[in-house]
């Protein structure tokens, strides 16, 4: 496996090494061998080359299998500027899909315990501007008193974030896919993704299918979460839904994430770069740990790779003991361990 290793800004300097150094571990107990490629991103990528995605970083990425690129401080970014923004990432490579799970462990302080959930967002569509167009914007006022936005749905986009979520289901021990939508009020647009769900649901008769309208999936996963396996919805709907998966079991810091496209996955956790507590030491690098997870699972799929699969399977068990034994934790999951005393101690365990 080729794997690229972007640290991004600020506390991503701190996480992402100790999601390499996790993976380098589940790696080499499974015989899995990794070709890794540190490469600038972001304000390191801004000094180095004069942009946030130099040249050389976007090259040298269509090459490899996967990457991990931590969060980017991009708040902080002088504003007029094209060469500083956000690292238009997952456009250039298609990423279709984010893969946000929602999982509660027993020792921690959550609203729900026994939480298992995997979201999964289309992203390339929707409403959220800066992944639908190649020019222009997706919204405009033709005057002072009217605003106009636009929402694209294809049958493309719809189908393939649902092949997804079925793909991972049947990996799963209950089976089972949520569609979120409104389809009786976005007849249409919500219509066209619903439609590919069910067509994709067709071909996959071992996995159990349901759809439900996105204020009741909302309103039931803060009642009884429980019932959700994997949930498949569109782009918007998905960045609230899973921001609520992730304070049902403790907040973004527990809020891995996975950005998959056609031939390549990008692990990126769902938390941003935190300038205030960069430098200390202090932060909790378990997000960035369990995309890297996320990404060893996927390359196991995609490639039919027993080794990357087992290295998945051996990280998730791992994570799951330290977290259990709770001697090694950074003080927002109650602990008093330092980012590498976390990293190591689940590197340990393997």
């Amino acid at each position: 496996m080729k794997i690229g290793i972007l640290l991004g800004d600020d506390i991503g300097l701190e996480v992402v090494p100790e999601s390499v150094k996790v993976i380098k571990a589940a790696a080499a107990k499974t015989g899995l061998a990794i070709e890794w490629h540190e490469l600038p991103i972001g304000k390191a990528g801004h000094e180095q080359h004069g942009d946030t995605l130099p040249k050389i970083t976007e090259e040298t990425l269509r090459e490899l299998d996967g990457w991990i690129m931590g969060p980017i401080g991009h708040n902080a970014y002088p504003r007029g500027d094209m060469t500083w923004v956000m690292p238009p990432v997952r456009k250039k490579f298609d990423l279709f899909t984010a893969l946000r799970p929602a999982l509660s462990h027993p020792t921690i302080p959550s609203i729900h315990q026994n939480v298992d959930i995997a979201f999964f967002r289309e992203l390339t569509e929707g409403m959220l501007y800066s992944e639908t167009v190649v020019a222009g914007l997706p919204e405009f006022r033709p005057n002072d008193d009217i605003t106009i936005s636009s929402r694209v749905i294809t049958r493309k986009g719809s189908n393939r974030v649902a092949r997804e979520a079925f793909e991972l289901a049947r990996t799963r021990p209950r089976r089972k896919v949520t569609a979120a939508h409104k389809e009786p009020v976005y007849r249409l647009a919500c219509g066209m993704f619903a439609e590919e769900c069910r067509k994709v649901a067709k071909e996959y008769p071992d996995v159990a299918f349901e759809e439900m309208m996105i204020d009741s999936i909302a309103m039931k996963l803060v009642t009884d979460p429980q019932r959700f396996d994997v949930v498949v919805t569109t782009h918007q709907f998905g960045d609230i839904l899973t921001d609520i998966g992730a304070g049902l079991v403790g907040g973004l810091g527990l809020a891995p994430g996975l950005c998959i496209g056609d031939k390549q996955a990008m692990a990126q956790a769902t938390h941003g770069s935190a300038p205030d507590i960069y430098g200390k030491n202090i932060a909790n690098p378990y997000a960035m740990i369990m995309s890297g997870q996320m990404l060893l699972g996927w390359l196991g799929r995609k490639h039919k790779d027993a080794r990357a699969s087992a290295a998945a399977e051996l990280m998730q068990k791992a994570v799951t003991k330290v977290i259990g034994e709770g001697r090694k934790l950074t003080r927002d999951l109650g602990g008093s361990a330092s980012t590498t005393e976390m990293g190591d101690a689940i590197a340990s365990a393997l």
